[in-house]
Parts: structure tokens; C-alpha cells; sequence
């Protein structure tokens, strides 16, 4: 398990402890408010003030109750959903890696598909395909069969330009994490702190000396970065837009009053080139 995975699972985790807490203080209320309740013969009037204020005590107890449950049931489907969540993020370091393994699936299931497809028009069926058994053959006959009347072929080529769209997509983003990572990005000092560009984290983070202004953590927001108790900084995905963003924040400006877009290796390297 790499870093990345490592915080997926602290966060899920975290979802999951938050939930029992608010579920055991859930019950804990309902009990309570359960046991006050009980000291009322049922069907006996309100008697005075202080009857009163006892009864507002277990329906804000209830109210309570109900809060916690529903608070219980956020953060369980956020733990269930962070589960669930297969997606390749483009921090985590070994992004490349998976995605290019699924790069090398799909093109191994569209080389499979229109070689059976090529089959098929050739045999009028796909019984004696090499590596298909014979129930897996029967199932790509019967949907030519008994699928529309425009689709003759076991791989229809909605399937095949579906299937070839999402391989080229996982190219060029393969490619784009790659020249991002290969070009790099450097942080610099402000007065008041320093930003460094975590390529580890895959994130742009700014870091106070002191704890900035309710103006300067609004402006922050504006621009994308939010703050992150984890790592003590304001923070957001490491990329040009984050570099460009910065260069609004006034409060984060270098010293030198150097721009930040051209302090980076990527715009240092295109004007060598331009000499």
C-alpha cells in the first residue's frame, strides 16, 4: 500500500469512526429521552411549568437523536462511496502504472472483439474460435441472432468506438501525467511564509508563518485552495491552473517579485527553446 492508498484508507476509516460516534451518541439520546418519557403515565396532561420544561427536555432530546442518526448515515455513505470509488486519481504516485495497465486491457479486449467480429463475417458463426469455448461462441451467435437487425457482428460498433474512445483518453492523459511529472514545478518564499510545489502529494501548498487573515483564507478559497489540517498548509492540485491561480493571491507573491509561471521549468525550458 503507497502513501496515496495508505490516506484513502485513514479517510475511510475516519468516515467510519465518526459514524459509530454519531450512532452510539444517537442511541444514547434516544435511551435517555426514552427513559424520561417513561416517567409520564401515558395520556396524563401537561401539569404546570415545570412539567412543561421537562417534556421540551426529551423532544430536544429526540431532536438530538435524530441529528446524530442522520449525521451516522452521511458519514457511512461517504466511508461506503470512498469504497466503492475505483476511479485512478492523478495523485496517486502510481497513477501511470494503473493506468497504463488498463490501457494494455482495453486494447487487448479491442484486439479480442475484432479479431471474433473478423471471425464471425468469415464462418457465419463463432463455434472453433481458438480460446472461446463453446458456451462463450453460443452466447456471441445467439446476439447476433436475436439482436437488431443492423448489428452483424458478435461486437456491435457502438462496443468498439466506445471501447477505442476511453483508449485513446487514457493516452493522453498517461501522456499528460507524464510530461507534468517529467517538466516538474518549483515552489518559492513570500513574505510571510513559502509555497512548495509536493510532487509526492500532487499538491500545490501554501504555508503561513502565521495564521493569515479572514480576508487573505477568503481569497485562498476563491482560488481553489483549501486548507488541510493533515499537512498544516492551503492546498490544491498541483498543476498549471494552480501555478496561475497563485499568481492572483497577492498575499503569496515571491519576494523577488518574480512571476510565478515563469518561474517554472516548463516556461524556463520553452523560451530556450525559442532562442
Amino acid at each position: 500500500m503507497n502513501d496515496y492508498e495508505k490516506r484513502k484508507q485513514d479517510r475511510i476509516d475516519r468516515y467510519r469512526e465518526r459514524a459509530a460516534r454519531s450512532r452510539s451518541e444517537s442511541n444514547a439520546l434516544s435511551r435517555q429521552a426514552s427513559d424520561m418519557a417513561s416517567a409520564i403515565p401515558f395520556g396524563q396532561p401537561v401539569h404546570g411549568a415545570a412539567d412543561r420544561r421537562y417534556r421540551d427536555r426529551i423532544g430536544q432530546k429526540m431532536e438530538k437523536s435524530l441529528a446524530a442518526d442522520e449525521k451516522a448515515r452521511y458519514y457511512e455513505e461517504k466511508a461506503e462511496a470512498a469504497e466503492r470509488n475505483r476511479t485512478i486519481s492523478s495523485d496517486d504516485p502510481e497513477a501511470v502504472a494503473k493506468l497504463t495497465t488498463k490501457l494494455e486491457h482495453l486494447q487487448t479486449a479491442q484486439t479480442h472483439m475484432k479479431s471474433v467480429n473478423a471471425y464471425y463475417r468469415k464462418h457465419g458463426t463463432c463455434q472453433g474460435y481458438e480460446g472461446l469455448s463453446d458456451e462463450r461462441a453460443t452466447e456471441l451467435d445467439d446476439r447476433v441472432k436475436n439482436g437488431y437487425s443492423w448489428e452483424r457482428a458478435p461486437f456491435p460498433p457502438y462496443l468498439l468506438s466506445n471501447n477505442n474512445q476511453e483508449i485513446h483518453r487514457l493516452k493522453e492523459r498517461i501522456q499528460h501525467l507524464t510530461t507534468a511529472r517529467e517538466l516538474g514545478y518549483t515552489g518559492w518564499e513570500f513574505d510571510g511564509g513559502r509555497v512548495e510545489a509536493n510532487q509526492e502529494l500532487n499538491r500545490l501548498q501554501v504555508f503561513f508563518d502565521d495564521i493569515p487573515s479572514a480576508e487573505i483564507r477568503q481569497i485562498m478559497k476563491n482560488y481553489g485552495f483549501r486548507w488541510a489540517r493533515s499537512e498544516g498548509a492551503w492546498q490544491r492540485q498541483l498543476s498549471d491552473n494552480a501555478i496561475y491561480s497563485a499568481c492572483h493571491i497577492p498575499a503569496i507573491q515571491p519576494k523577488d517579485g518574480s512571476d510565478p509561471v515563469k518561474m517554472q521549468p516548463k516556461h524556463r525550458r520553452t523560451q530556450d527553446k525559442e532562442r
